[in-house]
C-alpha cells in the first residue's frame, strides 16, 4: 500500500471530479442518514449504476442490451419494496464499546488492505474492492449515528467525525488501488456488496433502524433484488465502453478481389486525396525522362 498513491491521482483532473461527485452524494446521503434506515440508504447508493446508464442511454446515446434493461426493472422494484418496508427514525446513540469496534473495524481493513495489495488481476482488484467497501460501510454506519446529533457543534467535535474521515480516505486509496490491479467492473461489484449488506446488518442490529411491522419479507426481497441487479449491472458497465471503441477501430468493408497490395493503399490513403505513384510507377518516369533527355541532346 502506497499512501503517495493519492497524491498521484488528485494530479488528475478527471479524478478530481469523480471526487468531487463522491463528495456530494455522500453529503446527500449523509442527510438521508438522519431519518432513514441504513438498508435504503447503502442500496439507494448502491442503486447509482441504474441512473449512470439512464444518463448514457439520454446524454450519450448508449443502446442498452435486453438484460441490461431487465435489470433496471429489477432495480426499480427492489428500491420500491425498500421504500414501502423502510420505517423512518433516528438512530441510537452509539456506545463506547460501538466506537471501539469501529476504530478496530479500521485497523482490521488497513491490516488486510497491505497483504491484499501484493495480490494481481481480477483476485487483487475483487479483494481490494470488497476492503474498500467494508470501509466505506464504516463511514456509512459512522454518519448515520452523527446524523442523530440535534446541533452542527456536536458534530464537529464528536470523535466519530475523526473516525468517518479515516474510514473514507482508507476507502479512496482502497478503491484506487483495486482499479489499478484489475478490471474496474470486479472492483466496483465486489465494492457495492461489502458496502452494502454489512451496514445494513449493523444498522438493524446496533442503531436501531426499523422495518414496518408484518414487512420483513418486502424488505428481504427489495435488499435481495437490488444487490442483485447492481452487480449485474457492474458486469455490463465495462462491454458497454469496449463495443464502442470496436465500432469505432472497425476498418471499413474492401470489394472482394482486390489486391493485397491496394487493400493496404487504400487504407493508407484518406478519403478526396490521391493516391501515391508506386514504385515501379517511379522508376519508368525516370526512365523515359531520361530517354527524352538524351534524345533533345
Amino acid at each position: 500500500m502506497q499512501p503517495k498513491l493519492l497524491l498521484r491521482l488528485c494530479n488528475q483532473r478527471v479524478y478530481l471530479l469523480g471526487v468531487g461527485c463522491q463528495l456530494t452524494g455522500f453529503t446527500l446521503a449523509f442527510f438521508a442518514r438522519r431519518e432513514l434506515p441504513l438498508f435504503l440508504v447503502q442500496a439507494s447508493v448502491a442503486a447509482g449504476l441504474g441512473v449512470m446508464a439512464l444518463l448514457g442511454v439520454v446524454f450519450l446515446k448508449w443502446r442498452l442490451p435486453r438484460a441490461e434493461i431487465g435489470l433496471l426493472a429489477l432495480l426499480g422494484v427492489g428500491i420500491g419494496a425498500l421504500v414501502i418496508s423502510a420505517k423512518p427514525g433516528v438512530a441510537r446513540h452509539l456506545t463506547p464499546a460501538g466506537f471501539a469496534m469501529l476504530l478496530a473495524v479500521l485497523v482490521v481493513i488497513g491490516v488486510l488492505g497491505f497483504f491484499a495489495a501484493r495480490l494481481r488481476g481480477a483476485v487483487g482488484s475483487a479483494a481490494l474492492g470488497a476492503l474498500a467497501g467494508l470501509a466505506f460501510g464504516a463511514a456509512a454506519v459512522d454518519s448515520r449515528a452523527l446524523a442523530a446529533a440535534h446541533h452542527w457543534n456536536m458534530v464537529v467535535t464528536h470523535p466519530l467525525i475523526y473516525l468517518l474521515f479515516a474510514h473514507a480516505l482508507l476507502g479512496q486509496l482502497l478503491l484506487g488501488m483495486a482499479m489499478q490491479r484489475g478490471p474496474i467492473t470486479v472492483a466496483v461489484a465486489a465494492m457495492d456488496a461489502a458496502a452494502t449488506a454489512p451496514a445494513a446488518i449493523i444498522g438493524l442490529a446496533l442503531l436501531g433502524d426499523q422495518i414496518w411491522p408484518g414487512r420483513q419479507w418486502i424488505a428481504a426481497l427489495g435488499f435481495s433484488c437490488t444487490l442483485i441487479a447492481v452487480l449485474g449491472m457492474a458486469r455490463y458497465a465495462q462491454p458497454q465502453r469496449t463495443a464502442r471503441k470496436a465500432a469505432v477501430r472497425e476498418p471499413r468493408p474492401v470489394a472482394a478481389g482486390t489486391p493485397q497490395r491496394s487493400r493496404l493503399a487504400s487504407a493508407r490513403v484518406p478519403a478526396g486525396a490521391r493516391p501515391a505513384p508506386s514504385s515501379r510507377a517511379v522508376r519508368a518516369g525516370e526512365v523515359s525522362v531520361g530517354r527524352t533527355s538524351g534524345t533533345a541532346a
